[in-house]
């Protein structure tokens, strides 16, 4: 096999930067990095206290959930994307965490509860590597 000037220029890279490699402490890279990530319970409980009973809080909404959130909650002015409604849910529920490591992401169904009996759901997700934990995304049912 013959090498490229530019993959042997790489190599060569690798090689002479390898040993300084295991000096860079530990604490450098995040734990989600080395395989570890949040867990189904830790996701379950991060997202049962960001929803609560009625909704994230204003301080929730700012602080854990991802941009692409807070741009996509910037267009869509006339509904909440954060709940997939147009008003404050009576109960909120958070189902089962699912948890996919080699995607790097966990999710769980979240059911509001309206005052007229009626639910609607809707599929909340955390990136496992999230650190602090923060909602990544939400999935309207319909």
């Amino acid at each position: 096999m013959m090498l490229k000037p530019y993959r042997l220029g790489a190599l060569l890279l690798t090689l002479l930067v390898l040993p300084v490699m295991p000096s860079v402490p530990a604490l450098a890279a995040p734990a989600a990095v080395a395989g570890k990530g949040h867990t189904a319970a830790q996701i379950s409980d991060f997202l049962s206290g960001f929803y609560g009973d009625h909704g994230p809080s204003a301080q929730d909404r700012e602080n854990r959930i991802s941009q692409i959130l807070k741009e996509r909650q910037q267009v869509s002015e006339e509904i909440d994307v954060l709940l997939c409604s147009h008003e404050e849910p009576q109960e909120i529920t958070v189902g089962p965490v699912t948890v996919a490591k080699a995607a790097s992401v966990g999710w769980a169904t979240v059911t509001t509860h309206w005052a007229s009996g009626a639910t609607d759901t809707f599929t909340a997700y955390v990136r496992l590597d999230s650190d602090p934990i923060r909602l990544d995304d939400v999935i309207c049912a319909g």
